[in-house]
């Protein structure tokens, strides 16, 4: 009678991997992974750039109707929520259309509120975000006055 067994107990035919051979596979995968995720990384931070550049064009629209419908710009005080509700700050638009000039304000990429100053410093009005740090002011904000270098 034949044996199927080795010396060791194992059967003549291995099944499964061996130590060496998934250290292998781990060591592929990883090197993968190393080459892939910068390039993934890297793309999710310029869709996060141009959104917050897109929605700010949108911001602004919205911002030049509010100026036809009512002849005024919203202030800084009244800001962005101005383009939702009627301000109740004066100066209190007069003929403010029923529902609202947009339905609701987005939000920034990074989870904040944009940002408006009326006057603004760079314009009749600034539109921003305060951008990755999250802080208003700093070199990294995303406003209607450098929209070109985001689209």
């Amino acid at each position: 009678m034949k044996q199927n067994k080795s010396e060791s107990g194992r059967t003549a035919r291995q099944q499964g991997f061996t130590l060496i051979e998934v250290m292998v596979v781990l060591l592929i995968i990883g090197m993968m992974a190393a080459f892939v995720a910068p390039a993934i990384l890297g793309n999710q931070e310029s869709a996060e750039l141009k959104k917050a550049a897109i929605d700010i064009q949108q911001l602004e629209s919205a911002i030049q109707m509010y100026r036809v419908r009512t002849s005024t710009f919203p202030t800084t005080e009244q800001g962005l929520e101005a383009l939702v509700n009627a301000p109740t700050t004066d100066p209190i638009p007069r003929n403010y259309p029923s529902d609202g000039i947009i339905q609701r304000l987005p939000k920034d990429p990074w989870g904040n509120d944009y940002y408006l100053l009326s006057p603004g410093e760079m314009g009749t009005f600034d539109v921003f975000s305060a951008g990755p740090d999250m802080q208003p002011g700093t070199d990294d904000d995303i406003g209607n006055w450098n929209l070109n270098e985001y689209l």
